[in-house]
């Protein structure tokens, strides 16, 4: 019989590739693959054709039926350049109570435990299947795991509730913020600044677009909240640009000007709504530019799309995993995750991973022993539960 590995054991294994978003994930995903085929478990690996390099990853155990239930987790990390770590980041590390490793608490820690709880899900004696996803991308905007959910779709018997392991502590996370981002560059017309009336300054214009994100975000957070925005922090549909550049010199109308226009928005509003109100904003602010210069333009480009996380009535999921936790509280998040891309393509999804989000991306990352332990119990118990 093959080797059963512990969760630690996992966990040690899939820390130790390297796996930053930008990078390839194949080793991690040839690894996962080589040891399922080692206990007779099938599954697909998906490459993704505009990036051979990265690849999502899907199993199932149990009968072939509707209503199991599916593990979700991604498989890449941030970087760890600039960070002042005291150990190896891609080594897990245990002292002080904590296992430490780049990863550990987001997201491999629940990547090794449901990988464990597949194969304990393959020798048991299972009434309802078990399914296992590994993403891609995640970090970059939830990107790898739209096509892949749609793969899941096509080959898999449709799961009743999917689990994504983002750390929460083990809590039931019902509800998250949607988010999209738009790559936005304004092509002003470079003129001598004294002659400033004859240019178009792309700066300037650009500025015009931020100052439209300030007046929306005191509008959104001058009107009352919904019950289910009043949940999050802050309560309302925030507008953001983190970062600017443009320009050639202090005393020429700027060329050039690039930014990323951002929207997190409340569950119940809609992004693309949010995306045509800023399209149209852009097309009236374009307009004036070419008045002045035709050559001018602003081009807009959609960079990542995260819907949010409804939280759902009497939804299956949510429903397994206080049965399972005993967490009867109500909890939500202001970031985005891929629960909400299983949400829109019709699975009912929560969050719940062990860990805590504090830890995500910073030096010396780090998961508790008991926290783990805690994670690795969740797993027993759902497996017992799919053999009832």
């Amino acid at each position: 019989m093959a080797d059963r590995l512990t969760p630690l054991e996992i966990m040690a294994r899939l820390v130790a590739f390297p796996t930053v978003s930008r990078d390839t994930n194949r080793p991690l995903v040839d690894w996962v693959s080589g040891y399922l085929d080692s206990h007779g478990i099938a599954h697909h690996i998906w490459v993704d054709p505009e990036q051979p390099e990265k690849a999502g990853l899907y199993a199932h155990v149990g009968p072939r039926i509707d209503g199991g239930v599916l593990l979700s987790g991604h498989t890449d990390v941030v970087p760890v350049e600039g960070q002042d770590w005291t150990s190896d980041p891609y080594e897990v590390v245990e002292r002080d109570g904590k296992y430490f490793g780049r990863g550990c608490a987001d997201m491999k820690g629940f990547d090794a435990l449901a990988l464990w709880a597949l194969v304990e899900g393959h020798y048991a004696d299972l009434k309802r299947p078990l399914q296992l996803a590994y993403t891609f991308d995640e970090e970059i905007g939830c990107t790898g795991a739209p096509p892949l959910i749609v793969e899941i779709q096509k080959h898999l018997p449709k799961a009743e509730a999917v689990i994504v392991g983002e750390p929460s502590m083990l809590k039931a996370v019902t509800g998250h913020k949607g988010g999209a981002g738009f790559a936005t560059r304004v092509v002003g017309h470079e003129v001598h600044s004294s002659l400033m009336h004859e240019g178009v300054s792309a700066i300037m214009e650009g500025a015009r677009l931020i100052d439209w994100a300030n007046q929306r975000n005191a509008e959104n957070r001058a009107k009352p909240a919904t019950e289910v925005a009043a949940m999050f922090t802050p309560p309302w549909t925030t507008c953001h640009v983190g970062m600017v550049s443009g320009g050639t010199a202090h005393n020429i109308t700027a060329g050039a000007c690039q930014f990323w226009m951002d929207f997190r928005a409340v569950p119940g509003e809609s992004l693309a709504q949010w995306e045509a109100a800023y399209r149209a904003e852009v097309a009236r602010v374009e307009a004036e530019m070419q008045a002045v210069h035709p050559d001018t333009r602003i081009e807009v480009e959609q960079v990542f799309y995260v819907p949010g996380l409804v939280p759902e009535e009497d939804g299956a999921a949510e429903s397994l995993v206080r049965g399972l936790t005993g967490d009867n509280g109500s909890h939500v998040v202001s970031y985005g995750t891929e629960a909400g891309q299983y949400q829109e393509a019709g699975y009912s999804a929560v969050i719940c991973g062990p860990g805590d989000i504090a830890q995500a991306h910073q030096a010396d990352e780090f998961i508790t022993v008991a926290q783990f332990e805690a994670g690795h119990q969740f797993m027993r118990d759902l497996v017992a539960r799919l053999r009832q």
